[in-house]
């Protein structure tokens, strides 16, 4: 990609020469020694090109080439379909030239010469309307120009043109083979100067390389300004019409500052400022006699350094304080308060990367509408420290969107113009990273021994109840995080260990109950015998609660602390009909359960033939001692809150005949048989007469009705409700009629259709019922919850987080990606795996 490329022997030259992912920064002189002396053909010295130009014959003053067949086609190309923003071009050019810079330097410490201070400089003449880009890197002789300005891959134009298609819409990544960053220059200029002195030569002569990205360009000897340090590369850009915005240095400033903060040299651009200077106002004086003054406007324009940032993520993570990474962090992401959190690593091996991630306090404001709105916008890329965009998804899932930081990374397959990020083995290899180090970041929270963690669950736990439902991967570290109300909680919230340690001593299940409040729970009639005998029971206030406890199904954890292995919790809605709580009772109570189902028999079914468009099922209930009635659900059923969520997203199933059927079938009735109504009722229908059937119906219909109230259920009719109730206290209004249903025409029981089910078949009709609204999960969150109240900054400690490491990453990704089969390939990668802590 760079036109600013070391002298090298033609003989010798290399294919690509263009392409600056080819030098990467290095790490050590010897291995920036060994990839440019691959990858470029590097000289060893100077003196010995200086021996190799002494033998070639001097050149016409000048030459007119033309360009290779089909560079001109592959030029248009270029500047019409790769490259959507014009604003890049500057960071082309910019890069090229710290390339440059970078390579003369190497050259400079190898051969024990002095190369100077390696610098750039842009400015912009709106008199000339040119922009100049000029470097005092290592330049290019003559023969340079012509082979590298010249062509556009020696050795590939064809197969560039090929790849890429007519509307360039071939295979982005192969682009990325061929060096055609330095023709971005065409995209805001109808013509373009490249005046140059190689560095490698000290005999070196000046030269000109002059095209309109037509046919042919034009090689010369110029005698223009000579280089400050001897060599250097001068870019004149002159710019077309409708491109005139950027001849304003501001202008060139606000991009070199969004591209190229962190450049490694330093880059300059021509500014101006205003100063005042006092001068005589007249020949007024004062009161005192003394000449009046009056200040007076100066300009003055100077050169002044645009990256004065330092990229904090390249130094070591021991010898940076929490105070600059607050500072960073504020400088980065515009925020006022310090980071809650923060990790900062380094990956080496075939993938290599640097990240410093931070966790903010608050949630930001840009999500605060759209749980997942403008997703990626807090995270910036950069490749060699050069930014390239902030604008994408695949490096983070969406549920970690409220991660802000930067990635630098030596390795990731871009297109030709650095702005569409490709999905890949090695995006899949950092991604998968980011996520690990993020969780272990949260988990370094929660390990605080302060409030850090409950503040940053209020803001954040939306996101984490999110990252359960949508991975696979991290579903044990992220329920361990997971924080719930519950019964034994009071106001503060609870992890699912906490909860563990808690358990009865003959309590194999998680309880938990959704309902639409913490209140609402606590007076739920379902949970009314384990509250009674003190078993703890979370409360699932939002939706997204039960998807979570729906997907995961159960919980893995040590029961004791000092157990060696892990115990397998399952969780267990205490509304579901099929509830069994035969660890609370004595063997008598059994019995006199086994008895009272067998008095309420006729009740049950004069419940069943009273309800059957109603309920799926009526049942004397076990787990009532309070409330007379309740309404349950089948094993696959769904709760009252998630029926609701449904109805407000306007779920096209809810439409289906089918599933609202199945939605009334699977609510179970359940009476008390000690409750004194259901009592009457029973005595009712042993002496019933007459007109006393009426009342009886009147009476099932009111328990069935108060059932659905503090189950949680909408009534199908509240005015016919308020009616029966009327009823009953004055007998002057006369109660709604009660119309049984025919049994002929009623529809069968859900608990029939579903008799042949396994109790997978009823799990994965639910998940594929889950699956369907995963999609709407962040409206299920905001519904529930609504805006989220912003924590006062001053409470939280911020602290940095102890997973500063750098992991070596060997051979770990081409294992993954080789055919020996999926899981054997994870387990070479676990092999393969290190870290290494800095």
């Amino acid at each position: 990609m760079s036109a600013f490329v070391p002298a090298t022997p033609v003989a010798a030259q290399a294919p690509v020469l263009l392409r600056r992912s080819a030098f990467a920064c290095p790490a050590s002189t010897t291995r920036l020694h060994a990839a440019v002396s691959r990858r470029c053909r590097l000289a060893p010295a100077p003196r010995m090109m200086a021996e190799a130009s002494a033998e070639t014959e001097a050149p016409p003053a000048e030459e007119k080439f033309e360009f290779q067949a089909e560079v001109s086609r592959v030029m248009h190309l270029i500047i019409n379909s790769l490259y959507s923003n014009k604003d890049i071009f500057l960071r082309e050019l910019v890069s090229n030239a710290s390339d440059a810079c970078d390579k003369k330097r190497f050259l400079a410490l190898s051969s024990g010469t002095d190369g100077g201070q390696p610098e750039v400089f842009v400015k912009a003449d709106k008199e000339k309307g040119t922009i100049t880009v000029e470097d005092s890197g290592i330049g290019m002789t003559r023969q340079e120009l012509i082979n590298n300005l010249g062509s556009i891959a020696t050795s590939g134009t064809s197969k560039f043109v090929d790849a890429l298609g007519e509307n360039g819409s071939g295979d982005m990544n192969l682009i990325g083979q061929f060096g055609v960053g330095f023709y971005s220059a065409y995209l805001v200029s109808d013509s373009v100067q490249v005046v140059t002195r190689s560095y490698t030569d000290p005999n070196a002569k000046q030269y000109r390389w002059e095209s309109d990205a037509e046919n042919s360009f034009i090689i010369r000897e110029d005698d223009s300004e000579p280089f400050k340090n001897g060599s250097g590369t001068r870019i004149i850009l002159h710019v077309k019409e409708g491109c005139k915005e950027f001849l304003e240095n501001y202008k060139l400033e606000e991009l070199m500052k969004r591209y190229s903060e962190f450049i490694q040299f330093p880059v300059y651009s021509w500014a101006s400022r205003t100063e005042y200077d006092e001068v005589p106002d007249g020949d007024e004086k004062d009161a005192e006699g003394k000449q009046k003054m009056k200040r007076e406007p100066r300009t003055v324009e100077e050169w002044s350094q645009v990256n004065k940032l330092k990229p904090l993520w390249m130094r070591k993570p021991k010898e940076i304080s929490s105070d600059e990474y607050s500072a960073f962090y504020k400088t980065i992401t515009k925020d006022f308060s310090d980071p809650l959190a923060h990790t900062h690593f380094a990956v080496e091996g075939d993938v290599e990367f640097r990240a410093l991630l931070f966790c903010p306090k608050t949630l930001p404001s840009n999500l605060r509408q759209n749980m997942f709105g403008d997703q990626g916008s807090l995270l910036k890329l950069y490749v060699k420290r050069v930014f390239i965009s902030d604008k994408f998804e695949d490096l983070l899932p969406r549920w970690l969107v409220f991660i802000k930081g930067v990635i630098d990374s030596e390795d990731l397959p871009l297109n030709v113009s650095r702005e569409i990020l490709q999905k890949s083995r090695v995006l899949r290899i950092i991604s998968k990273r980011l996520v690990r180090k993020s969780v272990d970041m949260f988990k370094a929270v929660k390990a605080r021994d302060n409030n850090d963690f409950e503040d940053f669950w209020a803001q954040f736990g939306r996101y984490i109840k999110a990252g359960i439902i949508e991975t696979d991967d991290h579903t044990d570290d992220l329920m361990k995080l997971a924080l719930w109300p519950s019964t034994q909680s009071q106001e503060k919230l609870t992890d699912l260990d906490g909860y563990v340690s808690r358990m009865k001593e003959s309590q194999k299940d998680i309880y938990f109950v959704a309902a639409d409040s913490r209140a609402a729970g606590e007076s739920a009639p379902a949970m009314e015998r384990l509250r009674k005998h003190g078993y703890e029971v979370l409360f699932l206030t939002e939706p997204v609660d039960e998807m979570t406890v729906q997907k995961v199904i159960t919980f893995k954890t040590k029961r004791n602390a000092d157990d060696k292995d892990d115990t397998m919790f399952k969780f267990v809605d205490v509304t579901k009909d099929d509830l069994d709580l035969g660890e609370l009772k004595s063997d008598e109570e059994k019995k006199e359960d086994k008895a009272l189902v067998e008095e309420y028999k006729a009740v049950v079914e004069y419940f069943q033939k009273l309800l059957s468009d109603k309920v799926g099922k009526v049942q004397v209930s076990d787990r009532l001692t309070e409330s007379a009635s309740t309404i349950t659900q089948s094993s696959f059923g769904i709760s009252p809150t998630m029926e609701r969520y449904m109805k407000e997203v306007g779920s096209a199933n809810l439409n289906d005949p089918g599933m609202s059927g199945f939605m009334v079938k699977s609510r179970t009735l359940e009476i008390n048989p000690k409750h004194p109504i259901v009592k009457d009722i029973k005595t009712q229908m042993e002496g019933a007469a007459g007109g006393d059937e009426d009342q009886l119906k009147q009476t099932c219909t009111l328990v069935y009705e108060l059932a659905l109230l503090t189950a949680g259920y909408p009534l199908d009719d509240t005015a016919v409700f308020a009616r029966r109730v009327s009823s009953l206290v004055s007998p002057n209004i006369a109660a709604p009629e009660v119309v049984v249903p025919d049994p002929e025409q009623a529809a069968p029981s859900l608990n029939d259709e579903m008799a042949d089910l396994t109790q997978e078949d009823m799990q994965r009709n639910l998940n594929e019922q889950l699956e369907k609204m995963g999609a709407n999960v962040d409206v299920l969150t905001d519904q529930a919850r609504g805006d989220t109240e912003t924590i006062d900054a001053e409470t939280i400690d911020t602290e940095s987080i102890d997973t500063e490491s750098i992991d070596t990453e060997a051979k770990a990704t081409e294992v993954a990606e080789s055919g020996d089969g999926e899981g054997q390939g994870e387990e070479k990668v676990k092999k393969a795996e290190t870290e290494v802590v800095e």
